[in-house]
């Protein structure tokens, strides 16, 4: 385990963000549970790697005012949702990942999207918009459901094997044990 990596999760209101997080970090979300409006809250995961790794990743939980905080816009790695019934959340997140492309001091930014579905029908034109969006900027949508807790490993996998990539050689040259003679 190595640095702990740092990420925000970020979109529209009501796109179930925190429900997300609570799912996927406790796995104690039903239909029944009450989540309040999230003002603020930072979580800690333990992730597993797709290299069989575990690594931390402090998740930032802004609810949706993450511009107030210029610090956010140089993190590790920025979880982008969306409810693909609400045309405005998708409009929202592809606006905030140009907003911190522009603003990032470094270049690469690793980001994932979630496609959070709350209704059995999503808004086609949504789902449309969101996929062109996503080829022409070279990222794959997860689809999940916040109340399937199964469905929610693979973006995070992926997102804390992206942040914690380890280096394949020792930048060192190769030290050799010679006796002098």
């Amino acid at each position: 385990m190595g640095k702990i990596a740092r990420a925000v999760i970020c979109g529209y209101k009501g796109v179930g963000k925190t429900a997300i997080l609570e799912q996927v970090i406790y796995g104690n979300l039903t239909k029944e549970t009450f989540l309040q409006t999230t003002i603020e809250d930072i979580y800690i995961a333990s992730i597993e790697t797709d290299k069989g790794t575990k690594e931390k990743v402090r998740i930032y939980d802004t609810g949706m005012d993450f511009y107030t905080n210029t610090n956010l816009f140089n993190l590790d790695g920025y979880i982008f949702v969306f409810d693909p019934s609400k045309p405005e959340s998708l409009d929202w997140i592809i606006n905030a990942k140009k907003d911190i492309e522009r603003m990032r001091e470094r270049k690469e930014i690793i980001v994932i999207v979630i496609s959070n579905h709350f209704t059995p029908s999503p808004d086609h034109g949504v789902v449309s918009k969101a996929q062109a969006w996503a080829m022409r900027e070279k990222l794959r949508i997860y689809d999940v459901s916040a109340l399937e807790r199964s469905s929610l490993y693979e973006p995070f996998v992926h997102l804390a094997s992206r942040m914690n990539v380890q280096p394949n050689k020792s930048t060192f040259p190769q030290l050799s044990m010679r006796k002098k003679e």
